[in-house]
């Protein structure tokens, strides 16, 4: 890549994220490319679409929760871990408000950018719940679809303005509800 052409990608990267954060996935792309100082073309020759701007942005978050699950897999018991990463996973969701619905519909779509993303960070909260379900303290009835559905829930939560302070209480419930041994005020 060009020397010029680095600088705008990486310019529309930093500009989309700070974007995406204040306005939320739906942020308009106009918008992006003229707080970058680039024009909507130069966005487009990037990031041809929406789901490959965000998969972009998201990417290095699910990476790093990918590395996060394998950290904590040998580091943690089988239940901190999982609390853990599921409370991360649920950060990082809700980062780029809006997001949700993108990565939900992205798990069934393979042609979406943001498939093999959500596939991985799906993949490694399984293998914590496998872990903690193998050493009994965590329930056998949910499965990794079900913990991507409760990451999707929590992270909406902290969107709604009236529920947003309810959110660490209800993590704390929806945790404990995932965990065979722990009360609802354990889950930290």
């Amino acid at each position: 890549m060009r020397a010029d052409a680095r600088k705008n990608y990486d310019q529309l990267l930093a500009v989309a994220s700070a974007v995406v954060t204040e306005e939320g996935a739906d942020a308009s792309l106009r918008d992006i490319a003229r707080r970058a100082g680039v024009g909507l073309a130069t966005l487009y020759r990037h990031f041809p679409t929406r789901e490959a701007l965000l998969e972009t942005l998201l990417r290095t978050s699910f990476d790093e929760l990918t590395t996060r699950a394998d950290e904590l897999e040998t580091s943690s018991s089988p239940e901190e871990a999982l609390v853990s990463w599921l409370r991360d996973c649920v950060a990082c969701a809700h980062e780029y408000r809006g997001v949700v619905a993108l990565m939900m519909a992205a798990i069934g779509d393979t042609e979406s950018a943001l498939h093999a993303s959500c596939v991985t960070m799906r993949a490694a909260g399984t293998r914590l719940l496998t872990r903690a379900q193998a050493a009994g303290t965590a329930r056998t009835d949910i499965d990794g679809t079900d913990l991507f559905a409760l990451v999707g829930a929590l992270a909406w939560l902290n969107d709604q303005p009236s529920l947003a302070p309810r959110a660490d209480h209800l993590f704390g419930i929806v945790a404990s509800t995932i965990l065979t041994n722990r009360a609802s005020g354990d889950v930290s």
